[in-house]
């Protein structure tokens, strides 16, 4: 569902829906559309081929490049998104889902225009189409026109209008430049439409650059593999391992629920999927255990979101980075490690401190041992381990990937054959069925990104064309100037205004199109006060990501909360608390030298002793944000805590110390308060 179109925020929702409806109804990425049986047939052989496309490109390019594999891989998936995503509002109940004429006629007007740079008539083919760059023909800026039409509707259907409204407000930008006053900074000297159109449609960058380059050689590769793991019953191996990982105690269920999140975000990807999957297996337990509703809600979401967070299949905006900073995919995995730890390591104070706070009760569950799970079922990890082997040996991600995929099927055809009981034969036919489906099924998945990656294209082109993005980046070092004119506080607003402006971008694109607009803003405004290439990107990447649990819209969140039944708003003010450690961590990334080692981009003795703050940083974040600390924590004890969580951040020696102090003070006046509580129970018990 769009995010124009969310459920009234004081509703309660219903939460005895289908798990698969709330995801697709929730999930900025993912609004769905059942088809009947023939419209449903063409869609699922042609995201099969558009499957066995991306996997030939892997071993066997196509022999004229890149760019034409592009323009094909986009011609193929561009006609899908309108036959499989409605131009607007809920399937009713009963009501037919089918694509309308109207979906026909677009979906066939995507399929002319998409491939026809390709096409012997009208361009000429390929080779014609590209010699005519820069003076494109009339006929060629009414195909651009149209595809440019085209994907910004594709991405409304996927997405919500906002991102469309942006494009259509950066190619505006493009044509109108020259109509700005001429002294402000911005004013350019306006770019003719057919040269706005060459450069999204004939340059290899717009429709066919880096973003799209990613999406069809990385992201769709990782969407398949992810569906031929949960296809493979890995899904439901993880849940059962985390159950029986954690026997029997008062915070079981909540440490489960955190396990869970990061284990499936390795199938499925999306916050919002993975916080509805998590929530549907395992909300039952936590209400057992005495979860409200709203906390349970809250641990969900900000479990879930761990998904496009962790290593080793990260988020899309991962690959991105990785084609941006021109370093391998491994490299960002690297980054990411800490940064994931930190993650969970809030959630899990978090949940330590709920479970007391609230006195959540031990459940049993009937998962048998971890030990005899994880021999049945332990060769799922195998394939996640074999990516980051591969990646280890130099072998690129869209190869690893690949043969990762390939041993996770062979695993599902063998625990088939031993499981079988109509035979080998009927054993190796289900196994192929769900081999073909998990392909078919991977494509379609990918289409909301493709779209958005298309997109984002013309955010980019447009941006390089104008010299927007600089002119933007110097404003927001300007606006730090103009209230400090120290280099460390004109660094530590810019880094402050920088969180809050991809934190608001996030609140109204997809993850992945954030990062790509805030890294062409806001990556130079950084890079000019000296922040590394590395740090920002991932400084960008971790807020664009946490923009899924920030209220008002919180998709997660809202997801979640139509599995619990939870209140919305409060649902979506747990999921901030248990991931507000997350929300400061990244600003250490860019304020100081050593905040570098938190990437472990820094010696082993650097990288322990920031670590070992950073945790300390958490533990006291999570005093704050979960009041519990042997015992309720006070406001006045909570006021110690925040100012030394804060100086904790600042990785340099003399801050660190003074962030201690008041630590050790917040401490030292919670354990003399619990003291004192505790002598007057006793004396009131006698």
């Amino acid at each position: 569902m769009s995010r124009a179109t969310r459920p009234d925020h004081d509703e309660i929702p219903d939460d005895t829906n289908d798990p698969g409806e709330i995801a697709a109804t929730h999930d900025e990425e993912k609004p769905a559309r059942r088809l009947s049986r023939r419209p449903e047939l063409l869609v699922y052989l042609t995201a099969l081929a558009v499957a066995l496309l991306v996997l030939r490109q892997v071993f066997f390019p196509l022999t004229k490049g890149n760019q034409f594999y592009l323009v094909i891989f986009l011609g193929c998936t561009l006609p899908l998104v309108f036959l499989s995503y409605r131009p607007g509002g809920r399937r009713g109940s009963g009501e037919r889902d089918d694509p309308g004429w109207y979906d026909w006629g677009l979906s066939a007007l995507a399929l002319l225009v998409g491939f026809y740079p390709v096409l012997p008539f009208g361009s000429g083919g390929f080779d014609a189409f590209l010699d005519r760059q820069g003076s494109l023909s009339g006929l060629d800026v009414l195909a651009g026109s149209l595809l440019l039409l085209l994907v910004l509707e594709a991405t409304r259907r996927t997405t919500g209008w906002i991102l469309p409204v942006i494009c259509a407000a950066f190619v505006g930008f493009a044509y109108y430049g020259g109509f700005l006053p001429q002294h402000w900074g911005i004013a350019h000297a306006g770019v003719d439409f057919s040269q706005i159109v060459n450069a999204l449609y004939n340059d290899a960058s717009g429709f066919y650059g880096t973003p799209l380059d990613v999406a069809a050689s990385y992201i769709v590769l990782f969407t398949l593999y992810g569906a031929v793991l949960s296809a493979s019953g890995a899904g439901q191996f993880f849940v059962d391992f985390s159950f029986a990982a954690f026997k029997r105690s008062r915070t079981a269920p909540g440490r489960t629920a955190v396990l869970s999140g990061f284990l499936l975000g390795t199938v499925s990807g999306s916050g919002t999927a993975t916080a509805v999957s998590l929530g549907s297996i395992t909300w039952p337990i936590l209400r057992r255990a005495g979860y409200p509703q709203e906390n349970a809600g809250g641990l969900l979401a900000a479990s879930g979101i761990g998904a496009i967070l962790s290593p080793p299949t990260l988020g899309a905006a991962a690959f991105i980075i990785a084609e941006y900073l021109q370093t391998s995919y491994l490299t960002v995995l690297i980054w990411a490690c800490v940064p994931t730890l930190l993650y969970y390591l809030g959630i899990v104070f978090s949940v330590e401190a709920d479970a007391r706070r609230f006195g959540a009760r031990a459940v049993n569950t009937e998962h048998g041992s971890a030990w005899r799970i994880l021999l049945r079922g332990g060769y799922h990890f195998l394939s996640l381990a074999i990516i980051v082997v591969f990646l280890a040996m130099n072998i690129p991600p869209f190869a690893a990937v690949v043969y990762a995929t390939g041993v996770a099927a062979l695993f599902a055809l063998v625990s088939n054959l031993v499981r079988a009981t109509g035979g080998p034969g009927r054993a190796v036919l289900d196994w192929a069925r769900s081999m073909v489906d998990a392909l078919s099924l991977g494509v379609r998945g990918a289409l909301p990104v493709v779209a958005v990656c298309a997109a984002a294209g013309i955010i980019t082109s447009t941006i390089t064309k104008t010299g927007l993005g600089q002119e933007l980046a110097d404003a927001l070092v300007q606006a730090a100037n103009a209230l400090s004119s120290d280099p460390t506080v004109i660094l530590v607003l810019t880094v402050v205004f920088s969180a809050l402006a991809v934190g608001v971008l996030g609140l109204a694109v997809p993850v992945t199109a954030s990062f790509i607009i805030a890294w062409v803003v806001i990556g130079p405004a950084l890079g000019a006060l000296g922040v590394a290439d590395a740090e920002r990107a991932m400084f960008i990447f971790y807020y664009a990501v946490l923009s899924e649990v920030t209220p008002p819209t919180a998709l997660a969140a809202v997801a979640a909360a139509a599995i619990t039944g939870g209140r919305v708003i409060s649902t979506m003010m747990q999921a901030w608390k248990y991931t507000l450690p997350a929300f400061l961590v990244p600003i250490a990334f860019v304020l100081t030298d050593n905040g570098a080692a938190l990437l472990l981009q820094a010696d082993a003795v650097t990288v322990l002793w920031v670590l070992a703050v950073s945790v300390v940083a958490v533990g006291a974040l999570s005093v704050v944000t979960g009041g519990w600390l042997f015992g309720p924590v006070p406001t006045p004890v909570r006021v110690l805590f925040a100012p030394g969580a804060l100086c904790l951040l600042y990785l340099e020696p003399p801050v660190i110390a003074v962030g201690l102090g008041f630590c050790v003070l917040g401490l030292l006046a919670q354990l003399v308060l619990r003291r004192k509580a505790k002598f007057k129970e006793e004396l009131d018990a006698d």
